[in-house]
């Protein structure tokens, strides 16, 4: 802190990213250009392809699938624009009118193009297979491979158009206005007003007092925005279960699962064997309860730091850290890393308006990703520092496999991103000699794990109540929300943690549930995978860095468990999930032994 009381700067306060890689600006003439061509080309393919697919050779799918990822390309380019400069701003009118645009143009580029998907998952499985191994087409093999999976699930090409152009007006609309409402909201703390994202910064501070009036706060807005938020959350698994009861899914996570590449059995398996483990967390609560010295932890207490200091890491010397954990592994990895800060390809500043959270946009592969946070200089935002750019430097070497198939699956996008976060801890942990320090910084690790892994897999417990709710019983009220998320809640936490009932609200706030229905279990996969690949690194380092570059520069070009298995590792085996949480159980038992080296030093 300073010495008038406020907070000290971090110097992020101008970390703002240069977007015109994608777009000059709003009034850019390239993207208007884009934007007349695009629907002109669209024509100009489906004249030259339509009702033809069943008959062209492979030389000439091969150039249809060039020119398809073209309009893809471009699509995707005018989308990242207007997606990113609104993320900034949610509250500039100009920029959700561009968003709106964008998200009109794509479901119209869509209707033109869905002939193609339906034309191709027709075709006779013999003609299929011929032409997926085909040589001029090995280029895009698994992109066709996976494709096929929806062969059930497609509906007519009119069917499709419809559905398409609807969406504008339903799920993209709503999802837009739980943004928007969010990105609106203020804060009331100690008679300032504050975004989203700085409160529940607050959340992580070591003054109790003042997380008992961050969590305050935050209750009494989302209360205010309860009823909205209620209707918003209804509307949309509303919408999923329409959209999922047309395309034949038997299950509100089965299409999350196929486009996850990975199958009901192989989810299953990892979420038995979290919730199975769910005593790991109850007992390190109450370690952490007697390292706090509280004799009751409540659920604004679960993030709190066992160190009671309030000292800012720096914008720089969270770039210092990171680079420097990144080269250490590959010269490569830190070298890309440095692109990001070096080119502006980083948004960090917090400032009203603005989305809270963080991601990494890949953009398209003509371009390169750009790193979405709001820092606010705490040791974690380091740690999502790293995590983000372990998505950047991901996106930016599968770039060469072009737009179709540069993407992984979920499973499998978060890899990169919390194998980031490892490096910069266990760096940070080796530098350390002080046993009190060691475990300070063990302490936080060990929170983020449970955030990620435990409680990810307890919001999809509160996912499966609220979409088999929505679909058994019909609307939900607020009450029945806050009655699932706690019950999902307390299940993971026990006795351990006291949940205030304020904090039965506080399932409306997470955009997860609405933007990607179904996504969370795979931050817990992500997770467990790295903490394996983690032990596997640090067993047989020599090679490992190069074999690890060349599964992050494979993208999505084939199946998961596959690009896995050059690692060395079997994530279709049941046991791998226990591998990970034996991992797990071991930082709790390390912290008890520093806990108990510490109390007799």
């Amino acid at each position: 802190m300073s010495s008038n009381g406020e907070k000290e700067k971090s110097g992020a306060e101008n970390i703002q990213w240069d977007l015109s890689d994608l777009y000059a600006s709003p009034d850019a003439p390239g993207l208007k250009e884009d934007r007349k061509n695009l629907l002109e080309r669209a024509d100009a393919f489906a004249e030259k392809y339509r009702g033809r697919i069943a008959q062209i050779s492979p030389e000439e799918f091969a150039e249809m699938l060039t020119e398809y990822e073209e309009l893809v390309q471009t699509s995707g380019k005018i989308g990242s624009y207007s997606h990113l400069i609104w993320s900034t701003n949610t509250e500039d009118s100009s920029y959700g009118k561009l968003l709106q645009e964008a998200s009109e143009l794509s479901a119209e580029l869509s209707q033109k193009l869905v002939f193609f998907d339906v034309e191709w998952l027709r075709l006779e499985e013999e003609r299929a297979s011929a032409l997926i191994n085909a040589p001029e087409l090995e280029r895009w093999k698994h992109y066709l491979e996976v494709s096929r999976s929806y062969k059930e699930h497609v509906l007519s090409e009119e069917a499709e158009k419809v559905m398409s152009a609807k969406s504008v007006t339903g799920s993209r609309a709503w999802n837009r206005f739980f943004d928007e409402t969010l990105g609106a909201a203020r804060f009331e703390l100690d008679g300032e007003q504050f975004t989203e994202q700085e409160v529940l910064s607050k959340l992580h501070n070591p003054d109790r007092e003042l997380r008992q009036k961050a969590h305050a706060s935050l209750t009494e807005t989302f209360r205010d925005h309860s009823r909205s938020l209620t209707f918003i959350f209804n509307t949309l698994l509303a919408d999923k279960y329409t959209n999922d009861k047309l395309r034949n899914y038997d299950s509100w996570i089965a299409s999350r699962n196929l486009s996850n590449q990975t199958d009901a059995k192989t989810v299953n398996a990892l979420i038995e064997a979290v919730t199975g483990k769910y005593e790991l967390v109850q007992r390190y609560y109450r370690l952490k309860r007697t390292l706090l010295g509280l004799d009751e932890i409540f659920d604004y207490d679960r993030y709190a730091p066992i160190v009671k200091t309030t000292e800012t890491v720096q914008w720089t010397d969270a770039k210092e850290m990171v680079l420097e954990a990144y080269s250490d592994f590959h010269p490569s990895m830190g070298e890309i890393a440095g692109h990001f800060f070096e080119n502006n390809w980083i948004d960090a500043a917090i400032r009203p308006g603005k989305r809270g959270g963080a991601y990494s946009a890949s953009t398209v592969t003509s371009v390169h990703p750009y790193v979405f946070m709001n820092y606010d200089g705490q040791l974690r935002d380091v740690q999502t520092l790293a995590h983000e750019l372990g998505h950047g430097v991901h996106q930016y070497l599968s770039r060469k496999q072009g737009e179709l198939q540069s993407s992984t699956p979920l499973t499998t996008a978060e890899t990169a991103s919390v194998f980031g976060e490892m490096l910069v801890f266990n760096r940070l942990m080796d530098r350390l000699d002080d046993p009190k320090e060691k475990l300070a910084l063990l302490i936080s690790k060990i929170d983020d794990t449970i955030a990620t892994v435990f409680r990810q897999v307890s919001m999809n417990r509160f996912e499966d109540r609220i979409h088999t709710g929505r679909r058994e019983q019909g609307e939900l009220t607020t009450e029945q929300f806050s009655d699932h998320w706690f019950e999902t809640q307390k299940a993971l936490y026990g006795n351990s943690v006291t949940i205030t009932d304020e904090y039965r609200l506080w399932w409306c706030y997470i955009p997860h549930f609405l933007h990607t229905p179904g996504y969370v279990y795979a931050y817990a996969f992500g997770e467990l995978l790295v903490l394996a690949l983690y032990d596997a690194y640090k067993s047989e380092s020599n090679g490992f860095a190069d074999r690890y570059m060349d599964l992050l520069a494979a993208g999505g070009s084939d199946w998961p468990h596959n690009l896995i298995a050059g690692m060395g590792i079997d994530i279709r085996d049941r046991n791998f999930w226990n591998r990970g949480l034996d991992l797990f159980e071991s930082m709790i038992s390390r912290a008890e032994e520093l806990a108990a080296e510490t109390a007799t030093s």
